[in-house]
């Protein structure tokens, strides 16, 4: 028995040069035991001949170690007349080596067999992690031819492939010298080279051509190579010839560099369909010459449960293009272009492939013969006109999941695919299958991220009456979309606005859900119409509770979780923005006159510390048309320049107020745009209102029960003057209720105000502190029911805390539905 064994170690740099891919190992008899040892052997493992002719060769294979395992080896080999394969070997100072075994069965005369071994490199390209059964049947694909001869150079021992490479039978050679078989000036010289190496104890190589009598006119190169065996003392037994054929093992290797170079092409992104169309350009030419990747849909877009291997019944996944390679410009022979869905009729390899996830090979495709290209015209036209002569059809699929089908089509290259090539295509695909796999979760997660954000950020600024607002978003981390700033424009009662921005510590996805609890709270606590620095309170005390909650060992301190806020309140009435901070960066305020200011505001700490200081708020008159600029640190922070200098660049951007504000927020994040950003960057620009005094109309009543017809009355007038009087009668029901609340549970002077803007306002203080709260009034009892009445004439009421009392308010629309 020859065993050929390919591994990292290097034993013959000139035997590799030369396309041998094989050089001798061992020669065993029919039990495993060392017969004959070589230079080339003791080189891989630190043996020498002493060491082990007349041993078991489970001394340097462990796997064989055990008897049963080593007989039963032996059996297999001899049934499938060698065999290939990973195996190790072991070294002399106790290291294993990883290697590709070659098994190929000697026969003798009178019917004795041995066993021969050989090292090869063709089996492992170089830090390849190739499959077993793919190196075997690569190997088998360029069979090794085998003679030994003793030391008259008689010919003992050959193996059955031998012959294909020089046309000497077994009878003919067996015995005797291959002068005496082959008889001219190349068996001389091979002769002599033989000599040379049973004199020498090494390796030699030497390359011929031949003319077989099978195939006259056809000349084929071969390459061989002549190593000694040793016997136990170190003496010369006789001489190994191994003989390949160079064009063969040249296209193995081919083979084998085409795996390795998947390695580096495939999966260079996280881009689906780009992993798609690099599967398609790797294996056109060298290996196909038309080559279709088509993807599963969810697989492409990241949406949708993923295909399950074994779920496909009747309705079957749609796919669609992804990769798409011709040897042909344009590639003519496909019928969808990269991103269009396919149809597959029935009876297609594909369905079967998509059902069983089994590859489908047809080594030659006839038209005439398969019944499913009748059913599709179009196909069968493209199949003739273009002479698709051989298909293979491989699913690709990772850990259960069916992710699609990749299509291998020979047009010029007239040989058909084999078995082993199918065995290529699969490992080809399989790597494919990872990285798609790969690039599919990341869609799925980029997609997911996407829409989170997406849903987490306002679709759309309402700035209402009394702002017009914009706003820019730039997460630094880009490639999921996502991080943990947020802005807000809030509606309030009373036409104004909460002007809100915010930064969470950290940056992907856990900041930005952390950013969606703080936005949900920030809106909640809006709506109670707090004032700024309460607000921030509340929040700050939100975020504590928060942080506790996910903590998950109690014994353990809470988290911080980390994040500055900025809260301004703006009224267009009286042109008063109140604003406070949480640790966070003061807004940039532009004048119409283009002077730019960051007020002075008493910095507070950040939300969740838990210092305990209280919130300050600064109250502002803005003229009309003021900038404010709201952003986080990442747009004025960047490497290199520090925070004043990067305010001061802000407010360069912003020294226009001219300018539309979608062209000022261009400009403002000018700067940090396709630049390596540390940290999110979010800007929330605003241009102040104001409401002309036309558009509200406030009086001050008596706190008798005269208040409430003069209320009415007021109120009556007003409306009519502003053309409203389809609003008359249930806005004049809504001021009763009010202003009768506050006669009843109030105190001191009351004022009604109404106010028109996007919607109609009425608003009633005064200086009591309870809020009043609805009640669910029985059928016998006479009061109770205001709130309720007032909840159903109105579009949406509350109440806000003022600094001398309280504010009930209702809003109506100006074009109540009929």
């Amino acid at each position: 028995m020859i065993i050929t064994i390919s591994d990292q170690a290097t034993v013959s740099n000139q035997v590799n040069a030369s396309g041998v891919s094989d050089t001798v190992f061992a020669l065993l008899d029919g039990q495993g035991v060392v017969v004959a040892w070589t230079q080339a052997a003791e080189q891989l493992v630190g043996y020498s001949a002493g060491d082990v002719v007349g041993r078991s060769v489970a001394l340097v294979l462990p796997s064989f170690e055990e008897g049963p395992a080593m007989s039963a080896f032996v059996e297999r080999c001899r049934a499938r007349n060698g065999w290939s394969g990973a195996s190790a070997v072991r070294h002399r100072d106790g290291r294993v080596l990883d290697v590709s075994l070659r098994m190929s069965m000697v026969r003798g005369r009178y019917g004795t067999v041995r066993w021969l071994a050989s090292v090869t490199d063709i089996g492992v390209p170089s830090g390849d992690a190739t499959s077993g059964s793919l190196r075997g049947s690569l190997l088998a694909r360029s069979p090794i031819g085998v003679s030994v001869r003793d030391l008259q150079l008689h010919c003992t021992w050959v193996n059955d492939v031998m012959e294909s490479h020089d046309g000497i039978s077994a009878g003919r050679r067996l015995g005797r010298r291959l002068t005496d078989a082959w008889p001219g000036t190349g068996a001389e010289t091979t002769e002599a080279v033989m000599r040379q190496v049973l004199h020498r104890g090494t390796t030699m190589v030497h390359e011929y051509r031949t003319w077989l009598p099978a195939s006259l006119g056809e000349e084929r190169p071969f390459a061989v190579s002549f190593s000694c065996l040793q016997g136990a003392g170190g003496q010369s037994l006789g001489v190994c010839t191994i003989s390949v054929d160079v064009a063969e093992s040249r296209r193995v290797r081919e083979r084998l560099a085409l795996l390795g170079e998947a390695g580096t092409r495939l999966g260079r992104t996280l881009d689906v369909m780009q992993t798609g169309q690099e599967l398609a350009d790797l294996v056109v030419p060298q290996f196909a010459d038309f080559v279709t990747v088509d993807l599963e849909q969810s697989a492409l877009f990241g949406e949708g449960p993923p295909v399950r291997i074994g779920s496909i019944g009747e309705r079957l996944p749609v796919l669609r293009r992804a990769g798409l390679a011709s040897i042909r410009p344009g590639v003519p022979e496909a019928l969808w272009a990269c991103g269009e869905a396919i149809s597959m009729p029935p009876g297609m390899p594909y369905i079967d492939v998509l059902r069983t996830s089994r590859s489908y090979l047809e080594p030659v495709l006839d038209t005439a013969a398969v019944t499913w290209i009748d059913k599709d015209s179009v196909r069968a036209q493209k199949i003739r006109e273009y002479g698709m002569h051989s298909v293979m059809v491989v699913p690709i699929r990772v850990r259960r999941v069916l992710l699609g089908v990749a299509m291998f089509v020979r047009t010029e290259n007239p040989m058909p695919f084999q078995e082993c090539d199918l065995l290529l295509a699969e490992e080809l695909v399989g790597r494919a299958a990872v990285s798609l796999d790969n690039a599919r979760q990341y869609t799925r997660e980029h997609t997911a991220a996407l829409a989170l954000q997406c849903n987490l950020l306002p679709h759309r600024l309402r700035g209402g009456s009394a702002v017009e607002a914009v706003s820019r978003y730039l997460p630094a981390d880009v490639d999921r979309g996502v991080g943990g700033d947020w802005f807000d424009v809030i509606p309030l009662s009373g036409a104004r606005v909460a002007l809100v921005v915010g930064d969470v510590v950290g940056h992907g996805i856990n900041a930005a859900a952390a950013m969606g609890r703080l936005r949900t709270a920030v809106h909640t606590l809006a709506d109670m119409e707090l004032p700024p620095d309460e607000l921030l309170a509340r929040l700050d005390d939100t975020v504590q509770r928060l942080a506790e909650e996910d903590t998950a060992d109690s014994d353990q301190a809470a988290t911080v979780v980390g994040a500055t806020c900025l809260y301004a309140v703006y009224d267009p009435v009286n042109r008063k923005c109140t604003m406070a901070t949480a640790g966070h960066l003061p807004p940039a305020i532009t004048d119409p006159k283009g002077r730019v200011t960051f007020p002075d505001l008493p910095t507070g700490a950040p939300l969740g510390i838990g210092l305990g200081v209280p919130f300050e708020a600064v109250e502002l008159e803005l003229p009309e048309g003021s900038l404010l600029a709201l952003y986080t640190d990442g747009l004025i922070e960047t490497r290199g320049q520090d925070i004043e200098e990067g305010m001061h660049r802000l407010g360069t951007a912003l020294a226009q107020p001219d300018l539309s504000l979608e062209d000022l927020c261009t400009r403002a994040m000018e700067p940090v745009q396709g630049q390596a950003a540390c940290d999110d960057a979010s800007l929330l620009l605003v241009r102040t209102r104001t409401l002309s005094p036309n558009q509200v109309a406030s009086w001050t009543l008596p706190h008798d029960q005269t208040a409430v017809r003069r209320a009415r009355h007021l109120a009556a007038g007003q409306l009519a003057e502003w053309g409203l009087e389809g609003l008359e009668d249930s806005t004049k029901l809504i001021v009763s209720e009010l202003v009768t609340n506050a006669v009843r549970h109030g105190t001191g002077p009351i004022d009604l105000r109404l106010t028109r803007h996007q919607v109609l306002t009425v608003e009633v203080s005064d200086t009591g502190t309870c809020s009043p709260r609805p009640r669910n009034a029985s059928p016998s009892n006479e009061n109770g029911r205001g709130l309720a009445i007032v909840s159903q004439l109105s579009r949406r009421w509350g109440t806000r805390p003022t600094p001398g009392g309280k504010v009930i308010w209702a809003e109506k629309d100006l074009d109540p539905p009929d």
